[in-house]
């Protein structure tokens, strides 16, 4: 294995550094967009194609410089290439030179039939290059050159890479360590609906355990519904929901991991000092102080959401609150929490800096939801958990291979990358549309336009942040409007997105039944113009594997389902809150 690095480590670094043609970087040392951070390697010398920042690299983009260059993915290869830098070989061979004619085939082509594709890909891209740009009277001399140089990478990078790439384990010091007397307030809280508007509605009502904790629909029922997940229905007459949910009800694993730095499907919450309080968040510099993590800023969104959890104007005071400026609404469901005998007795007792109830805010109800959640939903007990901690029998062999395809062929991770299975970037990816949606303000379209929506950017759209995948397999539908039910049909779309959008149909998608909402459910996906405008600013690629590759794949994602740490969570569901509201049970 050492002689091994050795030999990868120098020929691929010599064979980079000769040919400078396929370097690329990018303009004062910003990434490059569409493209993860670890595909550049920045401080290194400067490439012969530099990219400005704005140009919104994708794939089979012509890029002029020294040479014209398409990309067939969206992939980079470092200038001065470490080990550690290249993933796997189609980052490497993914790229081609533009003009390239002629050149021998005969070779490439037995090694396709001998099932050794990258090394034929090498073969491809090294003679086919050598011919377009080398001069003609050296043509015997460079081939035979490049065919070495090539063929000696190639049998390097043609050799298993998966095994390089896995993450290291999680361990309990990838957490925060919340306090367990808060996370047990935070139990109750969780479960209890006094935290809504019109006290119909818990934190519970769309994140429940026996739904993975999310709620098993597509674009679930807010404020104003009645029953858990699929079963939820809209009240109809003068109670009748006038909106549903704009997006899928995420899963709630793992969100206590220190390096989480962003969260919501659209990133609208962030660590960042941009307003001096510790995170780039909707309500800007209103945002209560004492919030101590990033989970516990998130938890009282939800709670000023109208369609969520607070209800309509005119409807009760949080609401109206709302209506008025976003920070008015949380004292006032503060002072309902703290008022109720049980729950100020508890604040006391969790909290060292309360001594009496009515000191108790929404920072210390946001801290206790943290806690609770963070403790309930680590998991880190799966079998490929326990694959990666040396225990090499705990994957089947199908379960492995699908490893293999993730780390390697299937480019998985280049997204769904590091411990906790996630880049934390955006990406479009091209779901089937429907829904309200989500977008900027004056928009005339019910569209859903991601991270544009947040950054104003106009190379944001579309795209939505990387889930991570710890229990997938609990928290179907998939995607940031649950387009696809199944584990096999989110990994076929990122496969095939074109394929895979032919033969959607509107009866896919997990929608409670909600006839006044009907007509504008499919606006967008029935729009020629807006459907192609998204396929045109995708991030993914069509990749070709077989159906028992894409059976594998789906066996190694249901290898990240956790074991005890699912059947057996630290609280688990209350029989009762202090509130005396009902608790959401299925």
């Amino acid at each position: 294995m050492r002689l091994f690095n050795f030999l990868f480590g120098h020929f691929l670094h010599d064979f980079l550094k000769r040919d400078r043609r396929i370097g690329i970087s990018s303009d004062g040392g910003k990434r490059v967009p569409h493209v993860s951070a670890n595909k550049i390697r920045r401080g290194h010398s400067p490439a012969d194609l530099v990219i400005p920042a704005d140009t919104g690299l994708r794939a089979r983009m012509p890029l002029h410089g020294a040479s014209e260059i398409p990309l067939e993915s969206a992939l980079i290869v470092p200038l001065h290439a470490e080990t550690h830098c290249i993933h796997h070989a189609d980052q490497f061979l993914g790229i081609r030179v533009a003009g390239t004619c002629g050149g021998p085939k005969f070779l490439p082509g037995l090694l396709k039939l001998s099932g050794l594709h990258q090394i034929a890909r090498v073969l491809d891209f090294s003679l086919g290059r050598a011919r377009s740009q080398e001069k003609p009277n050296h043509g015997g001399f460079q081939h035979f050159r490049h065919f070495f140089r090539s063929f000696f990478l190639g049998v390097l990078l043609a050799a298993p890479a998966h095994s390089a790439e896995l993450p290291s384990p999680l361990t309990d010091d990838d957490f925060i360590a919340f306090d367990r007397k808060q996370a047990a307030l935070g139990q109750l809280l969780f479960y209890d609906r006094i935290l809504s508007g019109n006290r119909n509605i818990a934190c519970s009502t769309c994140h429940h355990p026996v739904l993975g904790t999310g709620d098993g629909l597509s674009l679930g029922i807010g404020e104003g519904g009645e029953g858990l997940g699929p079963d939820r229905t809209a009240l109809v007459d003068d109670n009748r929901i006038k909106k549903r949910i704009p997006r899928n009800a995420p899963g709630l694993w793992n969100l206590g991991a220190k390096e989480l730095h962003t969260l919501f499907h659209d990133g609208r919450l962030s660590i960042s000092d941009d307003y001096e309080n510790g995170f780039n968040s909707p309500a800007e510099e209103w945002l209560p102080e004492g919030l101590n993590s990033l989970l516990a800023a998130q938890a009282i969104f939800p709670l000023v959401a109208q369609f969520e959890m607070a209800g309509n104007p005119k409807e009760n005071e949080i609401a109206g609150a709302v209506h008025n400026r976003i920070d008015a609404s949380w004292p006032i469901i503060a002072k309902r929490v703290r008022v109720i005998p049980e729950y100020g007795k508890m604040f006391v007792d969790a909290f060292d800096h309360i001594d009496e109830p009515e000191q108790v805010s929404i920072a210390e109800i946001g801290n206790a939801l943290a806690a609770f959640q963070a403790i309930e939903w680590t998991s880190f007990d799966s079998p490929f958990d326990q694959y990666i901690s040396g225990r090499k029998a705990a994957l089947t062999d199908a379960q492995e291979r699908g490893m293999g395809l993730f780390y390697g062929k299937g480019n998985c991770s280049s997204c769904h990358s590091g411990k906790l299975m996630s880049d934390q970037e955006f990406h479009a990816i091209g779901l089937p549309p429907f829904g309200p949606g989500r977008t900027r303000r004056f928009d005339p379209m019910v569209r859903d336009v991601g991270r544009m929506g947040e950054s104003d950017r106009l190379e944001d759209a579309y795209r939505f942040r990387t889930p991570m995948l710890r229990n997938v397999e609990l928290t179907s539908p998939y995607g940031h409007n649950g387009a696809y039910p199944t584990l096999e049909g989110i990994v076929r779309h990122h496969l095939d997105p074109d394929g895979m959008l032919a033969k959607w149909q509107p009866k896919t998608a997990a929608l409670p039944d909600a006839p006044w909402l009907e007509p504008i459910d499919f606006v967008v996906y029935k729009d020629q113009r807006e459907m192609a405008r998204q396929a045109r600013l995708r991030d993914v690629e069509r990749i070709s594997l077989s159906d028992q590759e894409v059976s594998d794949l789906v066996a190694f994602l249901k290898a990240l389902t956790g074991t005890s740490s699912v059947s057996s969570p630290s609280f688990g569901i209350p029989d009762r809150v202090p509130s005396g509201l009902p608790v959401d049970r299925p």
